[in-house]
């Protein structure tokens, strides 16, 4: 059995580590830093808290933003009353509690939280500490929050004295305490104590989320120490903390800027398994380092073809992971591509990179699973057994985008020629299936005769599944287009809550190479297909280099590339290509 430490006796098992984090926030931190590395190596009595969270005095999961209720738990000071109590007296102590001073202040604290008005919250945590009332972690979290999120930094020596009050009261920190105590010391250009909160956190048990990193990496990447920033990127790794864009920017400008070139190549292969395209901040990072004098003196002249060719392979296609090849000055500047992958500017021709099947048939299982716990599952297991029965399908289309896209009320006439339109283009002239919510396929519109008909026609064929009463549609139609291999018609980006569950690896991929995106005119619809080549960052095996941005979309506008390659090969090109017009 688990001991249960008593309030009483939690005070005083961690006073030992608080006294630590009051001191990592005293004036006399730095000159103390500079003599020896703070130890963070927490109490047994917290490693058992992390471990047995029942045997906590209290707990609290702290959302990302302070000032949101739906998933805080009550409060020390707040009635926990026995579940199995009529439900009056559990409105009636609750309600004692909301208008108990401490849960006056929360809701106040929460209001500024949505306001960003640090100065009342301020003035109300000082009359708090003044009339004694009892401040519990989210009091806290709000307000630290608040002062980390001052512009012009007025908030961080409150900060710091608010932090300090709440190590000296023995209140439990969480994540989001952290991460503000980070942003706090970032205020003060202090990245060495923000990245040693984070180690405090891990100690202690609590996973650090990607924010948390932030202050400590960034700061370290602005003052270009890129030894500490790759400590805080190895920290992260070792956490299972996945980098974004930003992150990866910093550490590519930190190093480029350093002339590291093995990192900018490490970094540059980094952001091609997760980024895939870049933004215009970073793009300009990248255009910097391929004109910089170090990118000209890193390489080398010869190396072994084979090995670049069993790189590629044992790859998938697009990269090949031996380091730069070839030495000397590059050319560098944006480009675009041409239907077939050809660049506009070098000629280099880019590649389709292959999608495992097994990956494929993984990822339709976690889908699966996903969906089954978001949706009822009775209901999505029908539907399932239903695909099973009707299918394959070549195409699915998103009915509800399709129908409504830059329309006011939804169009089966539009739908209809879209479901045509991807028939004629099948090879087995099959209906493409049809995923609609039951909504609109009983109501509105779909009342009128004709569209009944369409309807009806529809579901004799077996092409038409309506979607049940509160679901969400969005499950159905991609489940459906990953189970079948199929292509997936819709105009949706897919960038909402639902698909950020989906992951950053294959999911983008997959999208890329089945997502069949449409415009209208009076002619009709027109089906912009999947790219014959890979929207990623592509090394070829003669050493150049292809940047994908997100300016363009392929439709309206082609997409902008960065070209990189050197300017001896960029001469051999361009002169290949005179000479073959020059015979044409």
């Amino acid at each position: 059995m688990p001991l249960a430490l008593s309030p009483s006796l939690f005070r005083a098992a961690t006073s030992s580590f608080f006294s630590k984090s009051l001191f990592l926030f005293s004036p006399h931190y730095n000159s103390y830093y500079a003599r020896r590395r703070l130890s963070t190596n927490p109490l047994l009595s917290l490693r058992h808290f992390a471990k047995h969270p029942s045997s906590k005095p209290f707990r609290r999961t702290m959302p990302s933003s302070p000032s949101s209720r739906s998933t805080q738990t009550l409060t020390p000071q707040s009635p926990n009353p026995d579940p199995s109590a009529p439900p009056s007296t559990i409105r009636a102590k609750r309600k004692a509690w909301r208008e108990s001073p401490e849960g006056l202040l929360r809701r106040d604290l929460d209001m500024c939280s949505k306001r960003g008005d640090l100065p009342e919250a301020l003035r109300l945590y000082d009359a708090a500490v003044s009339t004694s009332v009892n401040l519990s972690l989210h009091h806290y979290n709000v307000l630290l929050y608040l002062c980390s999120s001052s512009e012009d930094g007025s908030g961080v020596e409150r900060g710091f004295e608010i932090f300090r009050k709440m190590t000296s009261d023995a209140v439990e920190p969480n994540e989001a305490t952290f991460t503000s105590a980070a942003r706090l010391a970032s205020l003060k250009r202090d990245p060495a104590l923000a990245f040693d909160l984070i180690k405090q956190m891990s100690a202690a048990g609590i996973s650090p989320k990607l924010r948390s990193y932030g202050p400590a990496l960034f700061g370290f990447c602005d003052a270009g120490d890129f030894n500490n920033a790759h400590e805080v990127e190895s920290h992260m790794a070792a956490s299972g903390v996945v980098p974004e864009e930003p992150e990866l920017a910093a550490l590519l400008r930190v190093n480029a800027g350093k002339g590291r070139g093995d990192d900018v190549y490490r970094v540059l292969h980094r952001m091609r398994g997760i980024v895939r395209q870049v933004s215009d901040s970073t793009a300009e990072v990248v255009e910097g380092w391929f004109g910089s004098e170090a990118a000209a003196e890193v390489g080398m002249e010869e190396w072994d073809v084979g090995r670049v060719k069993e790189g590629v392979v044992k790859g998938g296609g697009g990269w090949h992971g031996q380091g730069w090849l070839g030495k000397g000055q590059w050319s560098v500047g944006r480009s675009e591509m041409e239907e077939d992958g050809t660049c506009r500017r070098c000629g280099e021709k880019l590649v389709c990179i292959d999608i495992d099947p097994l990956e494929t048939k993984d990822f339709a299982k976690s889908l699966s699973a996903l969906a089954c716990q978001r949706e009822v599952k009775a209901d999505f297991l029908v539907f399932q057994e239903w695909l099973d029965r009707n299918g394959p399908f070549d195409a699915v289309i998103d009915a509800a985008n399709v129908g409504l896209y830059n329309q006011r009320n939804f169009s089966f006439s539009q739908l209809n020629s879209v479901v045509n339109g991807m028939r004629q283009m099948s090879q087995s002239k099959k209906l493409p299936l049809i995923i609609l919510h039951s909504g609109r396929v009983k109501g509105g519109p779909a009342k009128t005769p004709d569209n009944r008909k369409l309807i009806e026609s529809w579901r004799k064929s077996g092409a038409l599944y309506a979607t049940p009463p509160g679901s969400n549609d969005d499950w159905y139609w991609l489940y459906a287009a990953v189970n079948c291999r199929s292509l997936l018609v819709t105009n949706d980006e897919m960038r909402d809550h639902l698909f950020q569950l989906l992951g950053t690896s294959f999911f983008p991929r997959w999208k890329e190479k089945h997502q069949v995106r449409l415009t209208f005119s009076k002619k009709g619809p027109t089906f912009h297909m999947p790219p014959p080549y890979s929207i990623v960052i592509q090394e070829s095996e003669g050493g150049s280099w292809h940047i994908p941005t997100i300016l363009g979309d392929d439709i309206e506008t082609p997409r902008k590339w960065i070209c990189a390659t050197r300017n001896t090969t960029l001469e051999l090109s361009q002169s290949s290509r005179r000479l073959s017009q020059m015979s044409w």
